[in-house]
């Protein structure tokens, strides 16, 4: 570059020397606009290329017709207009240039040393300009030109390559307005022959690598030979490789390289090719600013590559994304552009992806609208046609299947059959529309039960999966697809080698080589529900690998609160129906294996990220590094979740491949084989060592109960309710609840709830321990599932004269999993020790917006009043209990007590506060904090317990977020606390936790809890004696 700087101030001397007149001004000024163009095209700076095209028009000016350097100067103009539309896409530069190459190409004439170069010019301002308007005579007519300039230009010319190159390029773009083939086989020959004339060194070898690599994608699109596309990638990466940052033409290798990865994750399910793609995408929308004439086709290809993975993921936000990224693309493709189409088409899809979520059907119609708009953009021959035929049909289809419009559903199959013409064999989307048809043909069989369409719909699902070989992303929703089709057919005429041939197929998911995708558990929740439907004996088998596939979509996800609905889809009533089925079979540990694999999904997730490692460090050396470099990991991984709305950063993904290996090196030490892994029964009666632990489960399949206990197997209690009592009767709790103190009738029906909670749940359970010869006055463990979670367990009974209670009976705590229970049990070394506790009483009574809590000031008295003389206390009150002085009192106290209003979100759960001076303390801060061993968190607020309302088995509320974050013991509420009821419990709770002993103890929380209750009875109403839960040791 140095020779060119050097250059370009050289020619400023010399124009100064040649003031207007001379008659070398005019060479001077057209050098120097040259000499500012190079510079442009090597480091992109706009100012050099807008002085050249200024320069070039003054050295028009002193050219006048018959000067011989005239053409010369016509060309360099148009030259210099032509780049200038490239960057800013001005169609009033690329107008004038063309106007400006017919002028020069008629100065000159056949037998001109530059006829060849105007020919190719000509040639290339008019492609640009059929690119933008997609006018065919103008292509044509491009064509034409490079072949005339390629015959000007033979074997040893120096423009030969150009001229071959561009005849290529235009060759393409032919291809893909008309379909034929031998145009794109001849665009390849001559790229091929073009990057044969570039050696390395050549300043053009990068676009010929690129364009090369175009052409052969557009034929992979084509032919599907998978060749062609690793080919092309390689060419991609070879031609980035040229083009550093700042080079004019690197937004454009970095765009066509993540579309080719893209491609390639389509055929082999590759979820790095697809992250790599995403992230090269948007690099290359950076380089592309609003009216860079390429930016709606970064745009669209961004957008495409976030719905794809959308489809993998299930995270909405990556869908939404792209619809926002579409119509804005759309917006700068007008009528006439060459792309409106493929802009029209894409924006349907990824609406249609949205209406399928969330069903929303003026989505559907919309797409429907832009599907047919589009369709009319591609007529017979157009290289997109099937495509579009095919996104057509599958979204009328979907519209049947909301308003069961049968004319929607026969245009379907007619435009599927059409799409399948169009695709013959070899063409790399033959298997989506094979798998279309049939499935199309087996909605209508639903509809008029006419076995030729099932039959055909059969053939179809075969020819599909024969596409589909083991790896392909697609696959497991063909063998879903084939077996369910045959699973009907068996139905039907009750053929068994239709039903075995169903599960066979379900089977091969099993052997799933990669991490597992949403259309993998969707296909593995099918096999699952269809076993158990059909009384096969895979159904355990489908109920772990789904288990296992959820447990690898977690992982991939993250812990990150924002992919807590991509979550909460995925896991849905998996573990629920997973232990009712084992039940159902006899299997009890493996009942209890899989509903703890399945439920609080996210915590586990998030416990990875701080699991125990003392006994690790403890176990050798190698332990000790392994400790500390997991530690570091996990921080890393954790801080760079919280940063990034991509769960598959490069920064992410780097840092999860490094946590997988350390993991795998830490299961090859003795002892911890299992470290991280779903705990096994004989792990989890753990949880039962200091009493019994009742899993209550509800699922479509049934309600069970199993006391699982310390050293014998667990005990079926089989409960005579359904889950859709369950669910109604928790609503009816809920709706109760909610009228709490309004008067003496609601005394009248929460009594008449809590004996139908006794009588249809409860009391079987009691029967059970009794039978067990579990010790009354001991302590029993609630694990509730689905909506039983919503119900008060521990206040059941039959509330008749001489009869008791279960809490007369037993003292109840409560645990979300038993591996919760398990990591409570577990003290840290020196945590007993009095001198490293410290206790922190938090009270919030005037918070910015809620009302006053009269209460809060004599609370913390009472608290303090009983623990000053025995702990370290600290008290926040008032203005001082903010948000930012809480956290920092989280981060260095072990015993806490809140008192404040408590703010449920059962719609966004993570936003679940505590209501602070300054403003809410949420969930997902609390969850952030640096725990020092935490032992006991008494939080004094309402509905603590209340969690999300789409997934209760997640128990994302204020009381879990305590306990999964380290606090071994948590008393929280359930509904509504009366401001006096709470300093009395709370005043009476400390009294009995603190016994002769004068030590704080967690353990002795629920026992404590207990007595005070019962000492209040007298004194508080009914619902607020059983408001309060105990939850861990």
């Amino acid at each position: 570059m140095s020779d060119l700087d050097e250059a370009i101030e050289l020619y400023r001397a010399a124009l100064l020397l040649r003031p207007p007149g001379h008659s070398d001004r005019s060479a001077s000024v057209h050098d120097l606009a040259t000499s500012l163009q190079h510079r442009f095209r090597q480091r992109g700076i706009m100012s050099d290329l807008d002085e050249a095209i200024e320069l070039y028009r003054a050295a028009l000016l002193l050219r006048l017709p018959g000067h011989s350097d005239r053409s010369a100067s016509l060309n360099s103009l148009a030259d210099g207009l032509t780049v200038r539309f490239r960057q800013r896409g001005i169609m009033s530069d690329l107008d004038e240039a063309i106007e400006l190459l017919r002028a020069a190409l008629l100065l000159r004439l056949p037998g001109h040393s530059d006829r060849s170069a105007s020919l190719n010019s000509l040639a290339v301002s008019l492609q640009d300009r059929f690119l933008q308007r997609g006018i065919l005579s103008d292509l044509n007519e491009a064509i034409e030109l490079y072949r005339a300039a390629l015959l000007l230009r033979p074997p040893g010319h120096s423009d030969r390559s150009a001229s071959v190159h561009d005849l290529a390029t235009s060759l393409q773009h032919r291809f893909r307005q008309r379909g034929i083939m031998s145009d794109l086989d001849e665009a390849i020959e001559l790229y091929r022959a073009a990057l044969l004339l570039r050696l390395p060194g050549h300043s053009d070898r990068s676009a010929s690598l690129n364009s090369l690599a175009v052409s052969l994608q557009d034929r992979f699109l084509q032919r599907g030979i998978l060749s062609d596309l690793d080919e092309a990638i390689e060419l991609y990466r070879a031609a980035l490789l040229l083009r550093p940052p700042g080079h004019s033409d690197r937004s454009a290798s970095v765009h066509d390289l993540a579309t080719s990865l893209q491609h390639r994750f389509r055929q082999r399910g590759i979820m790095s090719d697809l992250d790599e793609a995403i992230e090269l995408h948007r690099a290359a929308l950076l380089i592309r600013p609003p009216g860079h004439s390429n930016r709606s086709e970064s745009l669209n290809n961004l957008a495409d590559g976030l719905t794809v993975r959308f489809r993998q993921r299930g995270i909405m936000s990556d869908l939404d994304e792209a619809i926002e990224l579409l119509r804005a693309a759309l917006f700068l493709r007008l009528p006439g552009h060459s792309e409106r189409s493929m802009s029209l088409n894409s924006l349907a899809v990824s609406l249609q992806d949205r209406f399928l979520q969330r069903g929303i059907l003026s989505d559907l119609d919309e797409a429907i609208e832009l599907y047919r708009a589009a369709l009319l953009l591609r007529p017979p021959g157009h290289s997109n046609r099937s495509a579009s035929v095919h996104d057509l049909a599958t979204s009328l289809q979907h519209r049947f299947r909301q308003r069961g419009i049968m004319s929607d559903l026969d245009e379907a199959i007619e435009l599927h059959r059409a799409a399948l013409l169009l695709r013959p064999p070899g063409h790399s989307n033959r298997s989506a529309s094979l798998n279309s048809l049939a499935v199309s043909l087996q909605d209508r069989f639903l509809q008029r039960g006419i076995l030729s369409d099932l039959d055909e719909a059969i053939e179809l699902h075969r020819a599909a999966l024969l596409l589909r070989p083991p790896g392909h992303s697609d696959r497991s929703a063909s063998l879903r697809d084939l077996a369910a089709s045959l699973q009907s057919r068996f139905r039907k005429r009750g053929v068994q080698s239709d039903y075995d041939e169903a599960f066979d197929l379900y089977s091969q998911l099993s052997h799933l080589s990669h991490a597992a995708s949403r259309t993998d558990l969707g296909a593995a929740k099918s096999w699952a529900s269809s076993a158990y439907a059909l009384n096969h004996p895979s159904v355990l088998l489908a109920y772990q690998v789904a288990l296992k596939f959820l447990d690898q979509r977690v992982a991939l996800l993250s812990s990150s609160s924002h992919h807590f609905s991509a979550i909460r889809e995925a896991v849905s009533s998996l573990a629920t129906d997973a232990f009712s089925c084992s039940v159902r079979r006899g299997a009890l540990t493996t009942a209890v294996e899989l509903v703890e694999q399945g439920r609080a999904v996210f915590w586990t997730q998030l416990a990875r990220f701080s699991t125990p490692l003392d006994e690790i460090s403890g176990s050798s050396d190698i332990g000790t590094t392994l400790a500390e470099e997991f530690k570091r990991l996990s921080f890393c991984l954790r801080n760079a979740f919280d940063q990034s709305a991509e769960d598959q950063s490069p920064q992410i993904r780097q840092l999860t491949m490094q946590w997988d290996d350390v993991v795998t090196r830490i299961r090859m030490l003795p002892d911890f084989s299992r470290f991280l892994l779903p705990p096994l029964f004989s792990d989890l009666q753990r949880a039962a060592e200091d009493g019994p632990v009742i899993i209550i489960n509800a699922s479509q399949y049934g309600c069970d109960a199993l006391i699982v206990r310390k050293a014998e197997d667990p005990v079926h209690v089989p409960l005579d309710i359904t889950q859709a009592e369950v669910f109604e009767f928790s609503s009816d709790f809920h709706t109760l609840a909610e009228q709490f103190g309004s008067s003496d009738n609601i005394q009248l029906k929460l009594v008449g709830m809590l004996r139908k909670l006794w009588n249809d749940v409860v009391g079987p359970v009691v029967q059970a321990l009794r039978e067990l010869n579990a010790r009354p006055g001991s302590r029993i463990w609630w694990c509730p599932t689905a909506d039983f979670t919503l119900l008060p367990l521990h206040a059941a009974g039959p509330y008749e004269p001489k009869k008791k209670n279960l809490s007369d009976i037993y003292i109840s705590s409560y645990t979300p999993t038993l591996t919760t229970l398990i990591r409570a049990r577990q003290q840290p070394e020196g945590s007993r020790d009095a001198s490293s506790q410290h206790f922190v009483a938090i009270g919030q009574g005037n918070p910015v917006n809620g009302r006053e809590l009269k209460c809060v000031a004599p609370e913390l008295a009472a608290v303090a009043q009983h623990v000053t003389s025995i702990v370290s206390f600290t008290s926040l009150e008032d203005a001082n209990a903010t948000v930012e002085n809480a956290l920092g009192a989280l981060d260095h106290n072990q015993w806490l007590h809140l008192a404040c209003h408590g703010m449920p979100n059962r719609k966004q759960p993570f936003e679940s506060s505590f209501a602070m001076r300054d403003g809410p303390l949420m969930i997902k801060d609390i969850i952030r904090s640096h725990w020092q061993n935490p032992q006991f968190a008494f939080l004094s607020a309402c509905h603590t317990t209340v969690g999300d309302e789409k997934s209760p088995d997640e128990s994302i509320h204020l009381a879990a977020a305590m306990q999964f974050c380290g606090f071994r013991s948590v008393i929280g509420s359930m509904w509504s606390v009366e401001d006096e009821v709470a300093r009395q419990v709370v005043s009476a709770f400390y009294g009995n936790l603190i016994d002769d002993s004068k030590r704080l103890d967690c353990t002795r929380a629920a026992v404590a809890l207990h007595k005070s209750v019962k000492s209040l009875r007298k004194k508080i109403p009914l619902e607020q004696q059983i408001v309060f839960v105990h939850i861990g040791v």
